[in-house]
């Protein structure tokens, strides 16, 4: 004779199922600007680097390359704006480099654009796969469970 077990609880995958929802949002609404910075697609300019500021962490270190965005067009300059993938060997203070500002209030991209979209799509897809996990753990919660 088999019995039923009283069905499981539907928070966990309640919350999981807003935190899916929250990182698609994140991943859709930063999908244009990632596009655009894959593609270097944006107003062309100058960068001259100012300073690099650089932070160590165990076997390994991370620097921001600072410096001023001239639009070659005209327009206003960016002052203290930060050129996305350089590090302290091809950040050289006062050299001018060719640079795309695709509208970041604080970044600028070289013209061979970035690899942020890969972000954007892990983002999109692990926050699908954990919709997908909540929506079925949802419908699984609610059904009646056999107990030998």
């Amino acid at each position: 004779m088999s019995r039923t077990a009283p069905p499981r609880g539907r928070a966990f995958p309640a919350v999981a199922l807003v935190l899916a929802v929250l990182l698609v949002w994140a991943a859709v609404s930063g999908l244009d600007r990632s596009l655009r910075a894959a593609r270097a697609d944006g107003a062309p300019g100058s960068f001259t680097a100012s300073h690099v500021d650089c932070v160590q962490h165990p076997g390994h270190e991370s620097c921001t390359c600072y410096g001023v965005f001239e639009p070659d067009g005209g327009g206003p300059v960016h002052e203290q704006v930060y050129l996305y993938g350089r590090d302290r060997q091809t950040c050289e203070i006062g050299q001018v480099t060719a640079a795309v500002d695709i509208g970041s209030a604080n970044r600028v991209y070289g013209p061979e654009g970035s690899n942020e979209w890969i972000l954007t799509l892990g983002l999109a897809g692990v926050g699908l796969g954990l919709g997908a996990w909540a929506v079925l753990a949802w419908r699984a919660a609610g059904r009646p469970r056999k107990v030998d």
